[in-house]
């Protein structure tokens, strides 16, 4: 394995860029490093990293079994050699018996182990050989869980004809539990969502496996449909992970919505299951109506559902098929086969998040990470890590929290009730700060307006907070699942009892709350009576969900955030003018942190994307600053698998009239700058066939320019030439708008309508920067304008970085904020001119408007593929006939 491997198993004939991906992927892999591994979309990235990845784990897996077998062997012989010797030799002397006996109980020991390991391995591999070549297997339980699903059916009916009994015992599972001990030493570290509610009997131990994950659901399912086109399908068992929100199948539960009473629910449901088993093991049942389980979660049905899946590879779409088909729940089952798969496919989320990660069973130690589509990591990190919370969400927790403490204060324990009290002082805190008191309508209390930044021990000071202790108190939330307590508290007494906001003695401050009060009400009795559309209908269910939901895990989540070291986060207190508007939001400045466990557990991290540059943020924000030596980390980048002369990138430093390109803050907005940028698409329109995208720096801009084009009669003119779309700010409208924009170049292409295809104006960092693929004559030219900087006034963006400027060495003259505003704009710049390009036969050509991009160090920033290519002009007369011709080639190729 040390020399690689000189070919890999593969769907076709590779690229010869792909067989190199693959080399260096399997190098790094085997030697343990952190990779940085760069693809341009197009150019079968998902394909090499599995059949690399695989290709590496396959050997690795019959390496250690030989490796094994030849230790056993070795052991064995050395065994009966001594034995053998210990025989004829001496037995009178004391001191060289005993020697003898522990040197023979270690060699036995050490046998007995590795025969042990063997006869697990083989019979994990005669069982996945069983489960993938005994097709009867996979429906074996199907006409029992049929049979089940019927039961359940008339289970349900016959509840729905009980009246519900009423009494306090009916509230026995919102009452928590004594807490005992605030001993760390002695608290098992249990995260929510962490329930120890899986069979015993049904763990594994964890074999050598590879985790693979990405940002969205989308492209896992993608990846997934990859491996089952690939030569590893039959022969690698692959689990999908997800949350509970997308893998539940019980539409009791499902209905709920929100991720967080779809959890609460389902952990009530586990809890309930493992009580009735206890009553049915002899213990009394406590008085009270039959609590419900979820007829999903049998363990016979669950361990069907994980052979079914470690032998075949499914999405999610295809897990929610099959759970339905054997009656058995796709979370659960999906948690079970973690342990023997060999591929496990997850959300950055159930990765990257410590908490989340050991929730859902997932051990690094030893094991291979690969980060797809990780261009953002670094933000990604930082956000999953901050927390925010609003001042209605403050207040409502304080209110819901201090009725519960009210309802229950007679059935709950001393430590408890303390407890309880602690944290309602934290959140009367933490409304101070913004400005309010609770107990009050925060929707009626005004606030100051302004931005404040604080370290974390400074805004606790602010809080008057700093004599909690945060650290027993997360252990506390840990411990007795009390954000879990509370949400069940209040979806059960919504709207029969239990306030929003808490009320004040006086007649005023009722009629101030009452009217919060009837809000919910009000958005009923508004649907009956004027025509509401769909949308909104929507809206207000969304709304009424919210607001009748706990907001106490965010408040858990904040306080957890708070406890990060003084140094590596902010706290950000936003007033609003309103209490309910206001937030507190924790900001995470050092994500390597959290990321640096990652990186010591894993044998191996490859962190791969489309496009990774500029790399030098990644190396240093995450991997240095995590401990990571220069020797361990690795970068591999290739090229296009497209030929040179399908791509044209131009930069122009100015347009057809002569006037210079430079879309600075102060400059952009200058009427003569607008009308060139108008001039610049009307010739390029003239020439491109079928789509041209153009880029905007931001929302606003995009709105401003559009507005000045229609008052001068340039966007008449351009609307001659192309039928022109804008990108919706709504992100359900985004899938329209691509799919009339596409139909459109379609039927120009079929010559109707008397135009040259559509003009689609789009926003840098919008929904159609990333993941939306511009092929073929979708976009035939992608054109920039202006340079994407973040908001330099920003204050979080300000810390950031003052942060990296105190922490992080200065390199090339710049300094690492100024190099973190730099990298965040190319970074934008080269997902979205990466829209265009998406397979070998395709081509296109991307216009980057501003003299700022002939810069050398903003070049060299552009990808490999694109920066080879690029030409810089500062007239626009060679640089449109170097346009015109590029075209015209391309049109004698077709014909």
């Amino acid at each position: 394995m040390e020399k690689g491997r000189a070919q890999f198993p593969f769907p076709y004939q590779p690229y010869k860029i792909q067989e190199q991906f693959m080399q260096a992927l399997y190098s790094s892999l085997d030697q343990g490093k952190v990779g940085i591994f760069e693809s341009p979309t197009g150019t079968g990235k998902s394909l090499s990293l599995i059949c690399g990845a695989l290709s590496w784990l396959t050997d690795y897996v019959e390496k250690s079994s030989q490796e094994a077998a030849a230790l056993l062997q070795e052991g064995e012989t050395a065994l009966s050699a001594s034995t053998a010797q210990s025989s004829t030799s001496s037995s009178s002397a004391e001191p060289d018996w005993i020697t003898d006996f522990v040197q023979k109980k270690a060699e036995r020991d050490l046998v007995s182990k590795l025969k042990e390991e063997e006869v697990k391995r083989k019979k994990r591999e005669e069982r996945l050989e069983m489960i993938r070549n005994n097709a009867q297997l996979k429906y074996a339980m199907k006409r029992k869980s049929s049979e089940d699903d019927e039961a359940f059916k008339l289970l349900q009916l016959s509840k729905e004809e009980q009246t519900e009994s009423q009494g306090d015992q009916e509230d026995e599972e919102l009452i928590i539990a004594e807490y005992e001990s605030d001993d760390e030493s002695k608290t098992r570290s249990r995260f929510v969502g962490a329930e120890d509610d899986t069979d015993d009997e049904l763990v594994e131990e964890h074999v050598t496996k590879i985790y693979y994950c990405s940002r969205t659901h989308s492209q896992l399912a993608q990846f997934v449909h990859e491996v089952q086109k690939s030569p590893f399908s039959k022969d690698i068992s692959l689990v999908t992970l997800g949350s509970r929100q997308n893998m539940c199948i019980n539409e009791e539960v499902r209905h709920l919505g929100s991720i967080q009473r779809i959890n609460d629910r389902c952990m009530e449901m586990q809890k309930n299951k493992h009580e009735k088993q206890h009553h049915e093991e002899g213990a009394k049942r406590k008085r009270g109506p039959e609590k419900s389980v979820c007829p999903y979660n049998k363990a016979s049905a669950l361990q069907q559902m994980r052979d079914d899946i470690l032998g075949t590879a499914h999405d999610i779409e295809q897990l929610l098929k099959l759970g339905r088909e054997t009656h058995s729940c796709p979370y659960y089952s999906t948690r079970l086969a973690i342990p023997p798969a060999q591929l496990v496919v997850l959300p950055y989320q159930m990765l990257l998040h410590e908490a989340t990660r050991r929730a859902a069973g997932v051990q690094l130690k030893g094991q291979v990470v690969i980060i797809d589509e990780a261009h953002n990591l670094s933000d990604t990190l930082s956000c999953i890590h901050s927390a925010e919370l609003t001042g209605a969400q403050l207040c409502r927790a304080h209110s819901q929290l201090t009725q519960y403490a009210d309802r229950y204060k007679s059935r709950l324990k001393a430590k408890n009730l303390m407890y309880i009290k602690q944290i309602l002082f934290v959140l009367e805190g933490l409304v101070r700060v913004l400005g309010g008191k609770v107990g009050q309508n925060p929707q009626s209390q005004t606030t100051q307006t302004g931005t404040e930044m604080h370290t974390i021990n400074n805004f606790l000071f602010k809080a008057q907070i700093d004599n909690i202790n945060l650290f027993k108190l997360q252990r506390y939330f840990e411990k007795s699942m009390i954000s879990r307590k509370l949400g069940g508290f209040v979806e059960k007494y919504a709207g029969s009892g239990v306030r929003l906001h808490t009320q004040s003695s006086s007649n005023k401050e009722n009629q101030r709350t009452g009217g919060l009060n009837r809000f919910l009400q009000t958005l009923q009795s508004n649907q009956s009576t004027a025509p509401v559309s769909s949308a909104d209908q929507q809206g207000s269910v969304e709304a009424e969900k919210m607001l009748s939901a706990s907001p106490m895990m965010q408040v858990e989540g904040f306080l957890m955030a708070l406890t990060n070291s003084n140094t590596d986060g902010r706290v950000v207190v936003h007033r609003q003018g309103t209490l309910s508007e206001s937030t507190v939001k924790f900001l995470l400045l050092n994500p390597a942190v959290h990321f640096a466990q990652v990186l010591r557990e894993c044998r191996a991290v490859i962190i791969a994307g489309g496009t990774m540059q500029p790399v030098s943020d990644f190396k240093q924000e995450l991997l240095f600053s995590a401990g990571v030596g220069e020797e361990r980390i690795t970068e591999f980048s290739c090229g296009h698998v497209i030929p040179p002369e399908n791509i044209l990138p131009l930069v122009l430093c100015s347009g057809p009239s002569g006037q210079e390109l430079d879309f600075t803050f102060q400059n952009r907005d200058s009427p003569r700058m607008m009308d060139e940028t108008g001039r610049i698409l009307s010739n390029i329109c003239n020439v491109v066939p079928g789509g041209v995208v153009c880029f905007f720096p931001s929302y606003e801009y995009s709105r401003r320019i559009i507005c000045h084009w229609e008052a001068s009669g340039a966007l008449a003119r351009l609307a001659n030439k192309k039928k022109i779309f804008q990108e919706p700010k709504k992100a359900n409208q985004v899938e329209q708008v691509l799919s009339e924009y596409s139909r459109c170049i379609q039927r120009c292409a079929l010559g109707g309508g008397g135009l040259t295809g559509a003009l689609l104006f789009s926003v840098v960092g919008g929904k159609m920067s990333e993941g939306i693929n511009f092929s073929d004559d979708l976009g035939r030219c992608v054109v920039m304008v202006g340079m994407p900087y973040p908001n330099i006034k920003s204050p979080e963006l300000q810390e950031k970085m003052s942060y990296l400027d105190k922490h992080l060495p200065h390199s090339g003259g710049r300094s690492p904020g100024q190099a973190l505003i730099e990298n965040l704009c190319m970074k934008a710049v080269n997902q979205s001119i990466g829209r265009a390009i998406r397979h070998r036969g395709d081509y296109s050509s991307m216009v980057l408007c501003d003299r700022r991009y002939a810069r050398p160090a903003t070049l060299s920033k552009l990808p490999a593929w694109i920066k080879g290519r690029t030409s810089t002009h500062t007239t626009f007369g060679p640089a449109f006939a170097a346009f015109r011709k590029f075209f015209l080639e391309k049109r004698q190729k077709q014909m």
